[in-house]
């Protein structure tokens, strides 16, 4: 059957319930201010689609969606799977695309109670505005609600189970049950004459007498650091965005929009240095989101099986948690990054993914605090990129994001010399990687640097910010 007449087939099997509980399990994907525009299955599968979740070749997603949802019938019906097939596919590490948190709240929304749910609403009568009292308000509203306001978060769980012990301890057990499912572990296994070491997933077997030789110490701390030694070490993907006349002339709200002199400076820095670090370099200029898109599938389906890291540098305009092609499209951030799940690119499962995104995270200019005598800037060409928030990185392990400067404040690029961010990054590359330095400490140098440095003209500042989940030290070898 044609792809997208299947995807109006299922469409037209989903009620309107169903379709809430699809966009609340997808908002990793599909951000909430997108999610308003969509009345209908048909347009959440295409808008799924876009975005690189459901291909021709690939309903694995859709599949996990509908098994979810409990919507067994559609699953074997229309794409001939069953909850058998799906409970053991679910069961391998890294295949389940919707995250353990949004699917707890999703179980929690199911297991409510009328009476319960008009429980939780008085209980934050305090925190929720009055029209979120409504009784055609649902639990998953009200979870909404809350995420927007702070109440709530992966990391933030507190409200959420002090409201469940009042109301229904069960559903205290289940977030229970979920945070220690997410912990990471440190645990020996006794057998086999041996031990079992594992932490987070990795686990290493290590027999008695191994443990009494000699080195064996320096060969499991060796277990820290992520493996690179492959020639290439792998992908270093640039995609530099300079023109930007196209969103100019197609988009009315962004004639303002200017070109990003310097960026070519920054996408040579770059160049030059992940060369050294014996990177294979892939440059893509003046891209639409079109081309993002396909550029990003196209190194998401490639073999890096004999690769040991994946690098990609976003240098473009951009907005709250998006990044604009050349035509003024919109793509979001966490869609390119999650196209390199070890789900979505097996062959780069458990290693590192390197994220740098050169852009601002919005339009406040950061104060300066006179502490010492600081260096001034003495190049006055300077701008600030285009407005962007980076919204979350993928839950997987094995990411790191180099985010140019923190929330809401703007970052520098000069027009001739590149960004303040890039070129410091480059630098300290340059210089650190060659005395064995791993990549958190440069970052921290990077920060460093970056802070010190003064927009004479707006006494403005920019605080870089990375954020990761990796689990090992992360070492760029020269040799």
């Amino acid at each position: 059957m044609d792809f997208h007449r299947l995807l109006f087939n299922i469409s037209e099997a989903l009620t309107t319930e169903d379709l809430v509980a699809l966009k609340f399990l997808s908002l990793e994907y599909i951000p909430l201010r997108k999610q308003e525009n969509i009345q209908d299955s048909e347009a959440l599968f295409l808008a799924l689609e876009e975005r690189g979740m459901m291909e021709k070749d690939d309903l694995s997603f859709l599949k996990e969606l509908l098994f979810r949802i409990n919507r067994i019938d559609v699953l074997t019906d229309k794409l001939h799977s069953s909850r058998e097939e799906m409970e053991r596919e679910l069961q391998i590490p890294g295949r389940a695309k919707v995250s353990p948190f949004r699917y707890l709240l999703f179980q929690l929304s199911e297991n409510i109670t009328t009476d319960e749910l008009k429980s939780w609403k008085f209980l934050l009568k305090k925190e929720l505005p009055k029209c979120k009292m409504d009784n055609e308000i649902t639990m998953i509203d009200v979870l909404i609600e809350m995420e927007k306001k702070g109440l709530l978060a992966e990391e933030n769980l507190k409200t959420l189970k002090t409201i469940c012990e009042k109301i229904d301890k069960s559903l205290l057990k289940k977030i229970e049950e979920y945070e220690l499912v997410q912990s990471v572990e440190m645990y020996v296994v006794e057998g086999h004459g041996g031990q079992r070491v594992s932490e987070g997933g990795d686990s290493l077997w290590v027999s008695q007498t191994a443990r009494d030789s000699p080195g064996t110490q320096e060969e499991i701390q060796q277990t820290d650091m992520y493996k690179m030694n492959s020639q290439p070490r792998g992908i270093c993907l640039i995609l530099n965005n300079h023109d930007f006349s196209k969103a100019r002339s197609e988009v009315p709200k962004l004639q303002q929009m200017k070109d990003r002199n310097g960026t070519n400076a920054d996408a040579a820095a770059l160049t030059k240095v992940f060369t050294k670090l014996h990177f294979e370099i892939k440059e893509h200029r003046d891209l639409t989101a079109a081309d993002i898109r396909h550029i990003t599938h196209m190194y998401r389906n490639k073999d890096h099986r004999a690769h040991d890291c994946f690098v990609c540098c976003i240098l473009s305009h951009g907005d709250k948690g998006i990044v604009f092609g050349t035509d003024g499209q919109e793509i979001p951030i966490q869609e390119l990054t999650t196209s390199f799940t070890g789900t979505n690119c097996p062959s780069l499962a458990g290693k590192p993914k390197v994220f740098f995104i050169q852009a601002c995270q919005g339009d406040t200019f950061q104060r300066g605090i006179h502490i010492e005598t600081d260096s001034t800037e003495t190049d006055y060409s300077v701008e600030a990129d285009a407005r962007f928030q980076l919204e979350c990185i993928p839950n997987e392990a094995d990411f790191l994001l180099g985010m140019a400067t923190m929330k809401d404040f703007v970052s520098y690029r000069s027009t001739t010399q590149g960004t303040w961010y890039i070129q410091s990054l480059c630098e300290h590359l340059e210089k650190s990687c060659p005395r064995g330095e791993d990549i958190l400490s440069i970052l921290t140098a990077v920060n460093q640097e970056v802070s010190r440095k003064n927009d004479r003209l707006n006494q403005g500042k920019q605080m870089p910010q990375p954020s990761f989940t990796l689990r090992k030290k992360l070492i760029f070898p020269i040799n």
